[in-house]
């Protein structure tokens, strides 16, 4: 075998199974070697932003890691805005790097540049070059454990041509790994203790603990304890739907967020990040956990969360607690000139069973998470780690993951032109991807930031930078373009015909929804104004106030 041919063999062995590629030269002898491996699919993608964030897509539902298959260190920063959303979102990734032959990198060619200090800032963890063909099997076994142990995590393996195409390759078997612990007994003792207080507490449920067994524990939890159920901001996956519980995301904007959290005296963090603002703000605090309230960890990332649940609640004595779970219901069909509320009525209307929600609409799906509470069981994607175009690409990944379940993409205009190859993918691989763009031709988001910075009355030249009208883009013909079947439409009904079309006839399509600024006008100059009010205002005033902006 030669390094490559040694390469793949241990990445199937090890239960790696797909390849989401953008290679160049130094990669040749790894795509002639994809041929004598049946058990390896090879994705190609038309930019390697796509391609790392199909391979986030297809990690988080599948539950195991995918590969990619990068161009040297330029190849990697395209790809680097995707890895890092999957850092944020504890993804396992097995990232591999082709880089030039070892004897190569003295002479300081074009494509030559310095690729573990790149990686580092994706793979903190581990980052390793190959440096021999008789080595490279057990470098990708290490790769392997490294990325799919706890906490998941992008695992960067730089190939250089000469270990790729070297002879002497042997395939590594993948060494026995070890279950995660649970929480001590001291720790559930503790919080077992503070949340049978009577004080008022939550538990914030991170990506281990947003999945069923997580989810039921946890709200026997709270049937028992009286407690509240948060979830952090941007989920890695959350299943959701009729018959699960219902949880309270906590709200972007930390205005809002932070009246979701004032009347806490404990915060009881599950595989979650005690919470902070997104952003700074001037005069404003960074840190969201509230003045008093104290701040407890029952299970890290490297815990089994699960299991920790599972442990405190029978130390609170919630085994036969009977969980409040969501009654099954939907929003009823929209109808008129077409909103992006209306958008996110008519998919709670018409979600399928198990079908996978993937939101990076931005400030067009504020109504989507409300709108799909009481649907048919489904799962929840979203951008953990505010890198946009992230959503088409993870669209790519989810549906090679599930290709049994529909994925529904709804995807902001700004952000679906980072990542629009992935239509191309999506076409390639005949997937079953409803895409749906919300087309205001605007960054929203972006101009309620202006407002809330503080920044000083934007001119003509500032508002130019935070608008996509001149040309406005046409994302139907766009995604003709590239093979798939696609409409524009500006009605209510028209948006729930094309939205019935697309789920019952397999393969890809796009819906371009043709839709005012949610957040514009008044609306927009009034916010931060409403914002700065909350602390002032009563809390039950304030959170009537932000179910309103933000339900």
């Amino acid at each position: 075998m030669n390094g490559a041919q040694a390469l793949l063999h241990t990445l199937a062995d090890a239960g790696v199974e797909v390849c989401f590629s953008n290679p160049g030269t130094s990669e040749m002898h790894f795509v002639a070697a994809l041929d004598a491996e049946p058990r390896m699919r090879a994705v190609l993608c038309l930019f390697e932003g796509v391609a790392t964030g199909a391979a986030d897509g297809y990690a988080r539902m599948a539950g195991k890691p995918a590969a990619t298959l990068l161009h040297l260190g330029c190849g990697l920063g395209n790809g680097l805005a995707n890895l890092h959303n999957a850092r944020k979102g504890k993804v396992p990734v097995v990232n591999i790097v082709g880089d030039h032959a070892t004897y190569h990198t003295q002479y300081d060619a074009q494509l030559q540049s310095d690729i573990e200090t790149v990686a580092r800032n994706v793979s903190p963890g581990f980052v390793r070059t190959s440096q021999s063909t008789a080595q490279l099997g057990h470098d990708a076994a290490d790769a392997v454990q490294a990325a799919r142990g706890l906490p998941g995590q992008v695992a960067t393996l730089i190939l250089p041509a000469d270990v790729s195409w070297g002879e002497g390759g042997a395939p590594c078997p993948m060494p026995t790994e070890p279950a995660p612990e649970a929480a001590s007994a001291s720790t559930v003792a503790a919080i077992a203790q503070v949340l049978q207080s009577g004080a008022k507490a939550a538990l914030l449920l991170g990506p281990q603990a947003l999945r069923e067994p997580g989810l039921l524990a946890a709200a026997r939890i709270a049937q028992a304890c009286g407690v509240q159920l948060l979830a952090e901001v941007f989920p890695t996956r959350m299943e959701r739907g009729a018959g699960l519980p219902l949880i309270e995301r906590i709200a972007y904007l930390a205005e809002l967020a932070s009246v979701q959290l004032a009347p806490l005296e404990h915060l009881v963090l599950v595989d979650a990040k005690s919470p902070v603002s997104f952003f700074a703000y001037p005069g404003k605090a960074s840190d969201l956990v509230p003045p008093g309230c104290q701040v407890h960890t029952l299970s890290t990332p490297v815990q089994d969360a699960v299991a920790s649940l599972e442990r405190l609640a029978a130390a609170v004595g919630a085994q036969q607690a009977r969980p409040a779970l969501q009654a099954a219901q939907r929003p009823g069909r929209p109808r008129g000139a077409l909103s992006a509320p209306k958008v996110c009525k008519a998919v709670g209307h018409l979600l399928p069973e198990g079908a996978i929600l993937i939101d990076e609409a931005i400030t067009s799906g504020l109504m989507l998470y409300s709108m799909t509470a009481g649907c048919p069981r489904h799962d929840l994607i979203t951008l953990t780690g505010g890198a946009i175009g992230q959503g088409l690409p993870n669209a790519v990944g989810a549906a090679i993951a599930c290709p049994e379940r529909p994925v529904i993409a709804l995807i902001g205009d700004g952000t679906a032109m980072y990542t629009i190859q992935a239509l191309w993918s999506m076409a390639r691989e005949n997937l079953h991807v409803v895409t749906i763009i919300f087309n205001n031709a605007s960054y929203s988001v972006l101009n309620v930031e202006l407002e809330r910075v503080g920044a000083e009355e934007a001119g003509p030249k500032a508002q130019s930078q935070l608008d996509l009208k001149g040309p406005v883009l046409n994302f139907a013909q766009l995604a003709q373009g590239m093979g798939v079947h696609a409409v524009r439409t500006d009605d209510a009904e028209g948006f729930c015909q094309a939205l019935e079309y697309a789920l019952a006839h397999p393969g890809p399509h796009l819906i371009e929804a043709m839709v005012p600024e949610s957040l514009s006008g008044a609306k927009r100059k009034v916010l931060p104004w409403l914002l700065k009010s909350l602390p002032n205002l009563p809390q039950p005033v304030a959170r009537a106030l932000k179910r309103k902006i933000a339900p």
